[in-house]
């Protein structure tokens, strides 16, 4: 359906721009143009700007946000916290999924992001078993994101063993196991306006042979990879291979801007120009990655080098844009001890953060037309994107179209209460279990 919108004050590729109309026609925008010559437009006020995508998402994970806040033992780390989140993943049934991935998806609209790359490994039944429909969870991601309008990247992950040279599977991994055959089933589910993407789970948890099958039978899809997320794993990947992770990577397959690297914390300086040179887009997870431990990507000798990055919510433990960006900056204010490290002469830390996250995505001509507003009192051009991410938050979203529908009004998703109340009657079931 056909709709044009008149925005008050929007961000396009060139610049800030008054009055602007928009033409929307099954979801993508069709005509950029002076609102003055469309009096007929639906007026929408505040400040416009393009929603940026969610790089990483693990949408389960949302419903254990707030379980995992006790020391697990002397050193407590991302390892054992894995160890707890097999333990709840125990417990969630097809229905469970499809609400919390709802709930989380609600949130993220209502936090700025557009669309979602969905890391998706919980695929089989609690003993391990496929389901009758072997895409049955996948289809619940599916059918969790139509509900609440976001855009859908459906990553379903190639998960074979525990660790390197064929480390076997834990007991606690066989909801996420799948052989050639039954991930190509897998690869085969339908995205309605979204699409799908290969996933190797990590360097760990394929072989080499796994990932060049992979990478070679879809050669046209996105491709996501944990990477070098941990120090035992950079350590334990030298140890079997002779490489670091990310050397090893692109030494078996080619790495491309299709390729999407996700946390890439532990690179090092050689690493990190392989990736630039690649043009490989590097998913940060800044939130997660601080609550884990994992440590801080050094992202301006990256982006020296021309290197591009997304970020994504990963454990979906808070879900933010502003936050994210935020402390993808605060990190590095603390490791290099200055202020702005991410800014530049020409353009604010926050538009330079915002920028480098859309990776593409833009109030223009054959884009989706996915936006948000934003509430920026007082403020004018880059200052308004600096107060959402560096003091408003959530608070500052007003609205959020998704392929020009209005999903988000006066900061709350239009379902939230229905959602909402869906998933508090699973997450009640599972913390009384």
């Amino acid at each position: 359906m056909a709709s044009k919108l008149h925005l008050e004050t929007a961000l396009l590729p060139d610049g800030w721009h008054d009055n602007v109309a928009v033409g929307v026609d099954d979801g993508i925008i069709v005509s950029v143009g002076d609102a003055k010559s469309e009096p007929t437009a639906g007026l929408v006020s505040g400040v416009t700007i393009p929603g940026l995508p969610n790089l990483h998402s693990h949408a389960f994970q949302r419903a254990m946000a707030g379980l995992t806040e006790r020391r697990g033992g002397e050193a407590d780390s991302f390892w054992t916290w894995r160890e707890a989140m097999y333990g709840f993943v125990e417990r969630l049934t097809p229905d469970d999924l499809e609400a919390i991935a709802a709930l989380a998806y609600m949130e993220m609209l209502e936090a700025g992001f557009t669309s979602v790359a969905e890391f998706h490994y919980l695929h089989h039944q609690p003993d391990g078993r496929p389901y009758d429909n072997p895409a049955e969870m996948s289809e619940r991601i599916v059918a969790a994101a139509q509900t609440v309008g976001i855009g859908l990247t459906l990553l379903p992950v190639l998960y074979r063993q525990s660790g390197f040279l064929g480390k076997p599977p834990s007991p606690a991994q066989r909801r996420f196991l799948c052989d050639r055959d039954l991930y190509g089933r897998l690869m085969e589910t339908r995205v309605p306006g979204g699409t799908i993407g290969i996933t190797p789970h990590s360097l760990r948890a394929v072989t080499l042979d796994d990932l060049a099958w992979a990478a070679t039978t879809w050669p046209d899809t996105p491709a996501h990879i944990h990477i070098s997320e941990q120090t035992r794993e950079v350590d334990d990947c030298l140890a079997a291979h002779g490489a670091r992770p990310i050397d090893l990577l692109m030494d078996t397959v080619e790495v491309g801007p299709r390729w999407h690297l996700i946390h890439a914390t532990h690179a090092d300086a050689g690493e990190i120009a392989r990736m630039a040179r690649a043009r490989a887009v590097v998913g940060l997870c800044p939130i997660t990655e601080a609550n884990l431990g994992d440590g801080l990507f050094d992202v301006p000798s990256f982006l020296a080098q021309g290197g591009r990055f997304g970020i994504g919510s990963d454990s979906n433990v808070r879900i933010s844009v502003a936050d994210e960006l935020r402390t993808l900056e605060y990190g590095q204010r603390l490791i290099h001890r200055q202020r702005n490290v991410l800014g530049e002469a020409e353009r604010s830390t926050g538009r330079r953060l915002f920028d480098e996250a859309l990776l593409g995505n833009a109030i223009a001509i054959g884009q989706r037309a996915d936006f948000v507003v934003l509430d920026g009192p007082g403020f004018r051009g880059d200052s308004v994107i600096d107060h959402w991410l560096f003091a408003a938050d959530n608070s500052a979203i007003r609205s959020v179209y998704c392929g020009g529908v209005h999903v988000v009004a006066n900061g709350r998703h239009v379902e939230r209460d229905r959602l909402r109340q869906r998933y508090d009657i699973v997450l009640h079931r599972l913390q009384s279990a």
